[in-house]
């Protein structure tokens, strides 16, 4: 028996009982009908503040630790809130560490956009860009808005409506098909490009 692909979930939000985790800890139960695995990175908090002078061997702990999740994994799902029309600090951090390895380079990613109609925009924006620098692949098809309704949230903090539930598992099984066609495009501006080492 083939082992399932690993979708990698990262959250953006740092509060336990944030909307981006409800819709993360959803896609995870969800995970086995859209033939994959799923697995909650849970390392935000942990994560230095990027500095370039660090961004050698032997790597922080908890940058080694992303960079393996990542690279173990057939694709990511993210799930970020908007922070003053942009990506949240914690959260452009992580992405910050992600440049200077190769694991994410042709890594299928999207992302669910869980905030109301016609919000959100500014962070979806800025993390079009950002992952442009770390050369990872979007999923053009698999990055969806899915307005969450606290009301639809049972007691064991996963979303109960179907349909919203039906579409995570489409854009799970969308990641996990896109990373089994092998690399979505090439790399781009990394390294000297992504990060100024002067900076």
């Amino acid at each position: 028996m083939s082992t399932p692909p690993v979708i990698l979930l990262l959250s953006g939000s740092l509060r336990a009982l944030s909307t981006n985790e409800t819709v993360l800890r959803t896609a995870k139960a969800v995970a086995p009908s859209a033939g994959v695995r799923a697995v909650r990175y849970e390392g935000l908090a942990t994560l230095p503040h990027f500095n370039p002078d660090d961004d050698t061997d032997p790597l922080p702990a908890p940058v080694t630790r992303l960079r393996a999740a990542i690279d173990q994994a057939a694709g990511i799902l993210i799930c970020t809130p908007e922070y003053a029309g942009t990506l949240p600090g914690s959260f452009k951090n992580l992405l910050d560490w992600t440049v200077g390895g190769t694991e994410i380079g042709d890594k299928p990613v999207a992302w669910v956009n869980a905030a109301a109609p016609g919000r959100g925009r500014g962070a979806e924006a800025t993390l079009r860009t950002v992952l442009g620098y770390t050369g990872a692949g979007i999923v053009e098809s698999a990055c969806v808005q899915l307005p969450v309704d606290r009301e639809t949230v049972g007691e064991d903090g996963l979303i109960t409506d179907p349909e919203i539930r039906r579409q995570l598992g489409e854009v799970l099984a969308l990641l996990a098909t896109s990373g089994e066609r092998g690399p979505l495009r090439s790399r781009q501006a990394r390294d000297g490009q992504a990060h100024d080492p002067s900076a």
